[in-house]
């Protein structure tokens, strides 16, 4: 096979996988008008390949995916171009699939597809090289959102720099969890007696002993917290009293950062876990995903709190300190879906119980639930092990 020929799809795996594992001369894409018009988008799956290593033209023939007919009659035209090619079935709508049926029935031409079910190529006729084909495909984080047009931008958090920080975000987390019910308060105080520019911070932290609040009324020091996080090794030079106040110094500028994030002692939890069960080949904390790939400043982004990849499967995590809205979960299905379509896994961490009503929302939107019971429970590892299968 020098040639293959792909039905579109706008699951954007179906459109790759094929090419990375068979790796033929060109690929056509038989595609609806507005991806034949969409020059960046073609340039983006340009990009994507050379990303991954893999070299092969791409051409697109366009024609509605809902004409068999149309579809019918380029798919005759390839083939006629290409007499060494072969069709991928896995994709497509179901009247590009009548039209690829139309053409076998006239055409002798090797035809396959990929189950997702079970990870596996299938030889539907005459396709030899791809009969009961484990598919191999290791995919990065970064790849998830390539392959869909988008790109991942750097968010709050350097991935880079978090096995510096292995022995004391566990230390974090434990400080978060035995002062959860007042951790909003905790990290609002300290927001507030560390005011200044964060492109430069300060790592002195000092103001009165009581005060204002953004929302109004005042918020105090917690005197517990603050030395659990001097003992854990978070802050330095910590002196509390009612009368003159508070002082400390932060570890250094990442420490400070997560220290005044209301989120981030959950999120790297939930990171470091992933990364300790060893099943997943890329977990990153802070993922921002530009979804037109262009790094335009009017972009549209969102950030994923925890995202991890298992061979060819996106796992996306959210993390709520709070109760969870349902704002939260159509948001996270919505990304799942684009960004990951059938394939992907979804999940919503919780340091809540779970209510009923979230519950039966997130299983109508396939979306895992993990809540306090979990984190407190020995099932975590479990539960997040389980999303990639």
């Amino acid at each position: 096979m020098k040639t293959l020929i792909e039905l579109y799809d706008e699951r954007p795996l179906k459109n790759v996988l094929s090419t990375e594992v068979f790796s033929p001369e060109r690929t056509v894409f038989i595609c609806p008008p507005e991806v034949g018009r969409d020059a960046r988008l073609q340039q983006k799956l340009r990009e994507y390949f050379a990303h991954r290593g893999v070299q092969a033209e791409l051409e697109f023939v366009t024609a509605s995916l809902l004409d068999a007919s149309a579809v019918a009659k380029h798919l005759r035209e390839v083939v006629a171009r290409y007499p060494d090619c072969a069709l991928d079935i896995a994709g497509g709508t179901d009247a590009a699939l009548f039209a690829a049926g139309l053409l076998c029935a006239n055409v002798d031409i090797p035809v396959f597809t990929y189950s997702r079910k079970r990870n596996t190529f299938f030889d539907i006729r005459g396709a030899a090289f791809a009969r009961d084909l484990p598919c191999q495909v290791r995919l990065r984080v970064e790849d998830c959102f390539l392959m869909a047009g988008g790109a991942m931008r750097t968010g709050r958090v350097d991935n880079a720099v978090l096995a510096r920080y292995a022995e004391l975000i566990p230390q974090l987390y434990l400080i978060y969890m035995k002062h959860r019910r007042q951790w909003n308060g905790i990290v609002t105080y300290i927001q507030r007696i560390s005011q200044g520019q964060e492109v430069h911070p300060t790592l002195l932290a000092q103001g009165a002993y009581q005060v204002k609040a953004p929302q109004g009324g005042r918020v105090q020091a917690n005197p517990d917290a603050l030395r659990d996080m001097q003992s854990a090794g978070l802050i330095d030079d910590l002196s509390i009293s009612e009368q003159e106040g508070v002082r400390f110094s932060f570890r250094d500028a990442q420490v400070r950062a997560w220290l005044r994030d209301v989120g981030s002692a959950l999120e790297l939890h939930i990171y470091q876990s992933c990364r300790a069960l060893g099943v997943f080949d890329d977990v990153r904390t802070s993922v921002v995903v530009d979804w037109q790939g262009g790094n335009q400043p009017d972009a549209v982004t969102n950030e994923i709190d925890v995202m991890a990849t298992c061979g060819v499967r996106p796992i996306f995590i959210s993390c709520k300190t709070c109760d969870v809205k349902t704002e939260a979960l159509n948001e996270l299905a919505i990304l799942r879906d684009r960004f990951g379509g059938q394939i992907a896994r979804a999940a919503i961490v919780t340091a809540e119980r779970g209510r009923a009503p979230m519950r039966h929302r997130a299983m109508e939107l396939g979306i895992d639930v993990i809540d306090l019971e979990d984190l407190q429970g020995p099932d975590l590892a479990r539960r997040l092990k389980a999303l990639s299968r």
